[in-house]
């Protein structure tokens, strides 16, 4: 059997202590991305259960999976559910969503929830682009910056590097380092570039530790410049599947010299948590005016 070194851990959650028939309101999100897609379901306002899956071949099937294996091992069904938003890359393709919301507006208001009203600013590091988003204290985007359309400095070109490396991708972070001294970062903003500068330097006798830590200062490096260009507000956090890199993560810190705020239980759901909050507002609007 061939080992696929790209694939992260995939992952489900449920609230021992929710009772979700004793909820006024369930509502849900559903977050098709790129790589991975997210479903998300809120028992009044509090999450009652999550999980993070792989996006598949299509948006409709993506969806249908990601809310399968949510409503797995319970005995709530589709239709106990009120109202469900759509969000992400493959949003306007949820074909049980009522509504769908920009992943942006999404990531802000689930950041919100997780860290609380003093997050200002939010790193989006997805799939296939990265953003960078102000919000105010309610969770509501203020303005927001996306880089350009590369796989570079994205879970995709993580996924790249570690599938060429032969390197489980969920041990990339902490690899890179594992260093005794950190290397240059790869000079390739291109992830098929840098692929192949990676080659080069394997070849010239770099070891895979020391290719991982080039390539997450680069990804790092990137991403600053990014930041920076937005401008960075306090309290900083990182949503999306690159947040779970340590290697990413460390080197992004020690670059704009400042610690982003942990969000729990998972930066992964922010979008797919933010669509359920929407869904929320949505179901509790659309029973004021009935």
């Amino acid at each position: 059997m061939t080992t696929e070194f790209y694939r992260w851990t995939e992952n489900t959650w449920r609230s021992p202590d929710i009772d979700w028939h004793k909820a006024e309101t369930i509502v849900a999100g559903i977050d098709v991305g790129s790589v991975s897609s997210q479903a998300i379901i809120l028992a009044d306002d509090k999450i009652y259960a999550f999980c993070n899956t792989r996006t598949g071949s299509n948006s409709p099937d993506s969806a249908r999976k990601a809310l399968s294996i949510v409503l797995n091992g319970t005995d709530m069904k589709l239709e106990n559910i009120q109202f469900i938003v759509g969000t992400g890359y493959g949003r306007v393709n949820i074909p049980m969503a009522k509504k769908a919301i920009t992943e942006i507006a999404c990531h802000a208001r689930g950041a919100n929830y997780m860290g609380g009203p003093a997050v200002k600013t939010i790193l989006d590091m997805g799939g296939q682009d990265l953003k960078g988003i102000h919000c105010d204290e309610k969770g509501k985007v203020t303005q927001f910056l996306m880089n350009d359309k590369c796989a570079a400095g994205t879970g995709r070109g993580m996924e790249v590097m570690a599938e060429l490396l032969q390197v489980p991708i969920v041990d990339v972070g902490k690899m890179s380092l594992d260093v005794k001294e950190e290397p240059e970062p790869v000079s390739s903003t291109c992830v098929i570039f840098a692929k192949s500068e990676a080659i080069g330097l394997l070849r010239s006798g770099w070891t895979k530790n020391m290719v991982l830590a080039a390539y997450c200062a680069a990804m790092a490096h990137r991403v600053v410049g990014l930041l920076e260009r937005i401008g960075i507000e306090k309290e900083f956090v990182i949503t999306g599947g690159i947040a779970k890199n340590i290697g990413v993560v460390s080197r992004i810190e020690k670059e704009l010299n400042i610690k982003a705020m942990p969000l729990k239980p998972d930066p992964q759901i922010a979008g797919g948590l933010g669509a359920a909050l929407f869904a929320r507002d949505l179901l509790l609007k659309s029973k004021k005016t009935a």
